[in-house]
């Protein structure tokens, strides 16, 4: 009784032969068949076949990665030290500006800098945003910003903020930036009164570096500085 039981129930299970139902089972598995057969045909037409594929999926998604996610970059010069030393790979975050977010002070950012540093990518920090007024220096040394002094712990040891005094207005749409090296430095202090006035289009940017991957003995993850929180909104000034 029971092996007829179960008999039964595995046919009802299964439609007959000459049911619709019957023809879109083997059309599902017709279609799937197909599929497989292509997928293996391309495998088997791959030199190194299944490893290849692998490996070309993988560079892909890096490829993917690096255009709309993450980037690496190569610290060229000495201009960021000490925090970004000769040869560092940073990552830089090409999704931070994105979705209505734009650099802040403090910020080190990688930028484009064609038609107005050089054809070539740089990095630097961010030391004022549209409206702002930077001026060097109080009596401190110390550069202002909106009125406000800014403390770098970050320069380079020995470095003041600038030797040359200035005052800057940063146009909407545009960043005033300087490296931390301050002596060994091109950064907007040296365009101004130039065409652009050494200021850099927010377009410009790249990304925002947010990790040190490279060498490993090196790896951090970076975070902005507090010296510009004391800084007041562009109109607000106060000296």
């Amino acid at each position: 009784m029971d092996t007829e039981a179960q008999h039964t129930e595995r046919d009802r299970s299964s439609p007959p032969a000459d049911s619709p139902d019957a023809e879109r089972v083997e059309e599902s598995e017709g279609t799937e068949d197909r599929s497989r057969s292509v997928f293996m045909s391309v495998v088997s037409w791959l030199p190194g076949g299944g490893f290849t594929l692998t490996l070309l999926i993988c560079m892909a998604s890096l490829l993917l990665v690096s255009t709309f996610v993450m980037q690496p970059f190569q610290i060229p010069s000495g201009s960021m030290q000490p925090a970004f030393r000769v040869g560092d790979r940073v990552l830089v975050n090409k999704l931070a500006y994105r979705f209505g977010s734009e650099p802040q002070r403090g910020d080190a950012v990688v930028f484009d800098g064609s038609g107005y540093f050089g054809d070539a990518d740089y990095i630097k920090r961010v030391a004022g945003v549209g409206g702002d007024r930077v001026v060097c220096c109080d009596k401190r040394g110390r550069i202002k910003v909106n009125g406000e002094p800014v403390d770098e712990p970050y320069l380079y040891p020995g470095d003041v903020p600038s030797k040359v005094p200035f005052v800057a207005v940063v146009p909407e749409g545009s960043l005033f930036v300087l490296g931390d090296h301050r002596s060994d430095s091109r950064d907007s202090r040296d365009y101004l009164g130039l065409p652009g006035g050494g200021m850099i289009p927010v377009d410009s940017v790249i990304g925002r570096a947010d990790w040190i991957a490279w060498p490993i003995g090196h790896w951090t993850s970076l975070e902005r500085p507090d010296g510009y929180a004391r800084v007041p909104a562009p109109g607000g000034t106060h000296g």
